[in-house]
């Protein structure tokens, strides 16, 4: 009985709980240790960027460098920014004209003649573009003022070309006329007897002029190149030169 006693004793002694352990407080030194530890992976992290920025730079200089070096500059593509989608070009107004000398087209095989003793302006129709039909003129005249009964009269078409641009303007025998009247009678038109008439487009310099001469057999001419009797007499007739629909003013000159 007394064992049992000791026994019961004993077993109630050990079914005693113990208290549970207090954490351990961390010293002021651990805590510094873990900021500097902090502190430094973080100068690490900061450094590889670093080099990794630096590297990318010296690269961007380098490839710049070459560039210089051979010339070649990296050109963006133009339908990447609104500038280049918006622009249009400017049109060069004068990238289809080249600019001619004074020449001379001659209306006839055999025609020539020194400069017009009498001259008049009229006003001829340039091409289409950005020249003034108004500023391209068309002056008629006569070698002489007056031809003695063996002579022949020398007639001179002159067009000029008043644009600050050269301007192409049809100069063809097809664009041509040559009219002699005497008051109200029709005396002679070069086109009453032409054969293989041309047209002539040609580009004529700013301020330039082209000129078409025709030498006159003083003979009567007829609409479709029919014979005529009757031959001018002396007298004062009146010359007009045309270029298209344009009509020259008038060159007055005597037959003797």
């Amino acid at each position: 009985m007394a064992r049992q006693g000791k026994g019961g004793a004993g077993t109630r002694g050990s079914g005693r709980t113990r208290p549970a352990p207090r954490p351990r407080k961390v010293s002021p030194a651990v805590y510094r240790r873990r900021r500097i530890a902090v502190l430094v992976l973080m100068v690490l992290v900061l450094g590889v960027l670093g080099v990794g920025v630096w590297a990318a730079a010296v690269d961007v200089g380098s490839v710049a460098d070459d560039a210089r070096r051979t010339g070649t500059v990296p050109v963006a593509d133009p339908a990447a920014t609104p500038e280049a989608r918006s622009a249009t070009p400017s049109p060069d107004a004068s990238a289809n004209a080249a600019p001619t000398s004074t020449g001379t087209a001659t209306a006839m095989p055999d025609a020539s003649a020194s400069p017009a003793a009498s001259a008049t302006t009229g006003t001829a129709t340039a091409s289409a573009g950005p020249c003034d039909p108004h500023l391209i003129t068309v002056s008629a005249s006569t070698d002489k003022p007056s031809y003695a009964p063996n002579e022949k009269p020398v007639f001179t078409l002159k067009v000029t070309n008043g644009n600050p641009m050269p301007c192409e303007v049809n100069v063809g025998t097809k664009q041509m006329e040559f009219l002699v009247v005497s008051g109200t009678d029709r005396v002679f038109s070069s086109k009453d007897c032409q054969a293989d008439a041309q047209d002539l487009p040609k580009t004529i310099a700013a301020g330039a002029s082209e000129t078409a001469n025709f030498p006159w057999a003083r003979v009567r001419s007829t609409e479709g190149c029919k014979a005529a009797t009757v031959q001018p007499k002396p007298g004062i007739y009146v010359m007009t030169a045309s270029l298209g629909a344009t009509t020259s003013s008038k060159a007055v000159f005597e037959l003797k």
